[in-house]
């Protein structure tokens, strides 16, 4: 019997096999896979015993959510979305858990003639032929995205416990009887199998909740766990304080930081892939008075699309950015606080710039994207390669563009005034409330007055909104005094606005995305006399505004009218820059 059964996985084994070489031939038919990549997948699979199709999305080579398409158009399966799932398990007790979870699927319908099983990998033929052993009928397969899978799992056969905490708990025995902490010691844990597990899934879950940074906070009791969500910090479970140290070391190791290094700042970055898809993280580490934290600011390129429409600019904006950037010479500087998507800016005007017969080059610290035609430079301190060292180096390459990270000091603006004098294009970010502040922020730099009139184009300021859920948006007459006092009566006809309420697919929040709100001062022959004559930032903001200029708030409130945003969140973001 044992034998048979030996022969029934080696039959199967042999026709998935075959079966995933086929379906790798309809990849490379299809122009989603490369041979050098397919190569690359191939050395993998012989090192480590998985099969190819596994392989793939763990490289990054394919995403877990296009493999899963790809398999039901290459197999003609039905793709199955986590709401036909059941509501209670099927059949549990003829196909154990255990079982399901290895394999990678779960059945979903009990009929008189079949069982339909929802598959990840619907290639594993011993899978099937399991299922049809064990319940005795024949098995009709169905693809399933392992996203819902696991949710699936969670929902349908979960201990009431999560996927996260239920590998703090494995991980936590580990580690229950270490010792006094030393670097091998330190490594060691950092290269746990249940401690690299944990970590993979605390990164997988926040690119799942479309997180752009977590935040690891020791204190006295635990590891405080924190994802920041279109722009908001929420809590997420806390691991025990025992694997504080373990998850940093693993954080160092897959950082190539300093593992022994605890009483100093360090910063590094992480490329990895993440259900397929490439994703970068920086992450920041600091000694705090409970042990060290750190901050992963996670990099998702497919969710960053570098185009003003993607990134929430109405045709206005766009139109007022567009006519300052098509000047071939002069500065733009765009302004704003930590996290308000200035890079993003800067990097949607680069590609809107990008053309054959252009040379652009940049500086950044750090390098967030990389794009295809334009040579970026990496700031680095340590070996006196700064903004103001690289930006006078670029003055020798013949450029058309510059892009400088950031205006910190007098070094790098005079740098920068000198380049756009000579008839360079300069791009930058600088940190400041609003736009008028912007050009009082330069002369408290130092800069010139009439250097600043002659170069100065124009400053973007910019803040990132929560989008209203268009799922569970609640629709709503304001009362009058909301409308006088925000000057919403200028519309004749009624008003509705809109309010968050919460629901599954925003995760109770009632908002999902983020969108940008934008105010573009373009430097007018007015704004330059009041320059000269040393006009604070509230009369160039005024006269800024007189010459066509939609401030802040008014964009985001333009926004709740047309039901992107709400009143509260428009309040929210802008109640500082007004």
């Amino acid at each position: 019997m044992l034998g048979q059964d030996s022969r029934v996985e080696s039959d199967a084994d042999e026709r998935a096999a075959n079966n995933a070489s086929a379906f790798v031939r309809f990849l490379k038919a299809r122009g989603k896979l490369a041979d050098a990549a397919l190569e690359r997948a191939k050395r993998l699979s012989l090192e480590s015993g998985e099969r190819i199709e596994i392989v793939l999305p763990r490289l990054g080579l394919i995403s877990e959510r296009e493999l899963a398409e790809a398999m039901a158009e290459f197999l003609g399966l039905p793709l199955v979305d986590g709401l036909a799932l059941p509501h209670a398990p099927v059949l549990e007790e003829r196909l154990g858990r255990q079982f399901l979870r290895e394999r990678r699927l779960i059945p979903i319908s009990d009929g008189s003639e079949s069982i339909v099983v929802a598959m990840a990998n619907p290639l594993d033929d011993f899978a099937a032929e399991a299922v049809r052993f064990a319940v005795g009928k024949p098995v009709t397969r169905h693809v399933i995205y392992p996203a819902d899978l696991e949710a699936a799992f969670e929902t349908l056969y979960g201990t009431g416990k999560s996927h996260i905490l239920q590998t703090f708990e494995l991980a936590s025995e580990r580690r229950r009887d270490a010792g006094a902490e030393d670097a091998q010691r330190l490594k060691d844990s950092g290269s746990d199998a249940p401690v690299i597990r944990l970590v993979n899934l605390l990164v997988t879950h926040a690119v799942e909740l479309r997180a752009s940074d977590i935040h690891l906070e020791p204190g006295p009791d635990a590891l405080r766990v924190r994802y920041r969500i279109d722009g908001v910090l929420r809590q997420m479970e806390s691991p025990p304080p025992q694997l504080s140290s373990a998850i940093l070391s693993r954080i160092k190791v897959m950082a190539k930081l300093n593992i022994a290094e605890r009483r100093l700042p360090q910063d590094g970055r992480i490329a990895t892939a993440v259900r397929g898809q490439d994703v970068d993280i920086r992450v920041a580490i600091s000694p705090t008075i409970h042990g060290e934290r750190a901050t992963l600011r996670i990099l998702d390129r497919n969710q960053v699309k570098l185009d003003f429409d993607e990134l929430g600019f109405d045709d206005i904006v766009s139109g007022r950015l567009r006519e300052v950037l098509a000047k071939p010479h002069g500065i733009f500087l765009v302004t704003g606080p930590t996290g308000s998507g200035k890079t993003t800016t800067l990097y949607a005007a680069l590609c809107e710039l990008n053309r054959t017969e252009t040379n652009i080059l940049t500086i950044e610290d750090p390098i967030e994207y990389q794009l295809g035609g334009i040579n970026q430079v990496q700031v680095k301190p340590q070996i006196g390669l700064s903004f103001a060292t690289a930006l006078r180096s670029f003055l020798r390459q013949d450029p058309d563009i510059m892009m400088v990270g950031e205006i910190r000091d007098l070094e790098t603006a005079q740098i920068a005034v000198q380049a756009a004098l000579t008839g360079h294009l300069i791009l930058s970010t600088v940190h400041t409330n609003d736009a008028a502040s912007t050009i009082t922020r330069l002369l408290d730099m130092g800069v010139e007055d009439y250097l600043i009139t002659s170069t100065l184009n124009g400053v973007a300021a910019q803040r990132l909104i929560r989008t209203l859920c268009s799922s569970c948006r609640e629709p709503y007459a304001p009362v009058q005094e909301l409308v006088v006092r925000f000057g919403l009566d200028a519309h004749d006809q009624p008003l509705t606005l809109y309010r968050a309420k919460g629901c599954e697919a925003c995760g109770q929040t009632g908002y999902r995305g983020r969108s940008a709100i934008v105010e573009v001062l373009s430097v007018t022959d007015q704004i330059r006399q009041a320059i000269l004559r040393n006009a604070d930032a509230n009369e160039l903001q005024a006269l800024a505004l007189q010459s066509g200029m939609q401030n802040l708030r008014a964009h985001g409130l333009q926004k709740a009218l047309l039901g992107l945003t709400s009143i509260e969140e428009v309040l929210r973001v802008t109640k500082v820059a007004t």
